[in-house]
């Protein structure tokens, strides 16, 4: 029985996923862990894969080939490293790995996660709703019922497929939406990989929403889940193991959602501090604060969500700028300049 699991990132996120790597190394040295990187790196700054605790490194640019350059363009780095969760998936289908997983980088693992497997003997996709209950407030159903429903019910910073016929059916249309439609567009519908998945209940068979208060806790769901430091060194939610949290917008916006939910549920904090501290002991000095390659035009010129948005809906642009990165004369930026 084969688990392969993966993440993506942009450099940036480096350290984060060195954390989820060893965490989850730590209780399953076994499993495969592929890390996608939609990035290139800094001059000075090479991965050394066996320094880090991923069995794989995928580039992007190589996975999709030369000729993805319009298709980065269009996207900022969110909907990008999000965007390409869908081909990764689908390929990972066509090996051998009995189980796959996706998991984003800002999680640590902090217990086994052998039941999914469990699950997924019998059941080919699982999800986690960002909540289990129901509010008992109306800040709290501002913030997270209706935050929901407009960024999606399940949280996609997990999911996991047995690799079946509905798993790869389930690859090669998640593939298919995220390369054309994986954009934060929440006026057209669209949050990213997250209001797609909405869809999966209903449209494939052998769905599992899994209501395990131990998984995927975060921010968003601390009003009901409530963490709990064991004398023996374990951790808790609501009286289950903690599986894995999901540290996500670590900084002032964290910060502030955790102080809202968690109140005086003390060991929450304490979890937060020894995230950071992981995080900070792992950064990488070589690459630069902000860094993205793919967030500047060649000439070091920011690329704007604007120049994005625009050449990713005029056809005639894509036709004309097949390298839109490229600050050359008759290039997309001195067009948009010029034009826009």
């Amino acid at each position: 029985m084969s688990v392969h699991c993966f993440t993506s990132i942009s450099l940036n996120y480096l350290a984060k996923a060195r954390v989820l790597g060893r965490t989850l190394k730590k209780f399953h040295p076994d499993w495969r862990l592929s890390v996608c990187i939609t990035d290139l790196c800094p001059e000075g700054f090479e991965l050394d894969l066996e320094r880090e605790p991923f069995d794989n490194v995928v580039w992007t640019e190589d996975f999709l080939g030369a000729g993805c350059r319009p298709w980065l363009f269009k996207h900022d780095v969110v909907e990008v490293c999000t965007a390409v969760k869908g081909p990764m998936i689908r390929a990972m289908t066509e090996g051998r790995e009995d189980y796959i997983i996706y998991l984003d980088p800002d999680t640590a693992v902090f217990n086994s996660l052998s039941p999914l497997l469990d699950i997924l003997s019998h059941k080919s996709i699982v999800l986690t709703p960002h909540q289990l209950t129901p509010e008992a407030t109306e800040s709290a159903v501002i913030d997270n019922e209706i935050c929901s429903l407009a960024h999606g019910t399940y949280n996609l910073g997990f999911i996991a497929i047995r690799n079946d016929a509905i798993g790869r059916q389930f690859g090669a249309w998640w593939e298919q939406r995220l390369l054309k439609f994986c954009f934060d567009d929440k006026p057209a519908g669209l949050f990213v990989d997250q209001k797609w998945c909405d869809l999966i209940p209903a449209l494939f068979d052998g769905v599992e929403i899994l209501r395990n208060p131990g998984y995927n806790v975060a921010s968003w769901n601390l009003s009901n889940r409530k963490i709990n430091f064991g004398s023996d060194g374990s951790i808790s939610v609501n009286g289950v193991p903690l599986r894995f949290f999901h540290f996500t917008k670590l900084g002032p916006i964290g910060d502030t959602m955790t102080q809202k939910y968690a109140l005086d549920n003390t060991d929450v904090y304490e979890l937060w501090s020894w995230y950071k501290r992981q995080v900070d002991d792992l950064a990488e000095p070589r690459i630069p604060r902000g860094w993205w390659y793919y967030g500047k035009f060649s000439n070091g010129e920011n690329i704007t969500k604007a120049m994005r948005r625009l050449y990713r809906n005029r056809p005639d642009l894509i036709a004309a700028f097949p390298d839109p990165f490229a600050a050359t004369p008759g290039g997309y930026s001195e067009w948009y300049a010029a034009n826009a």
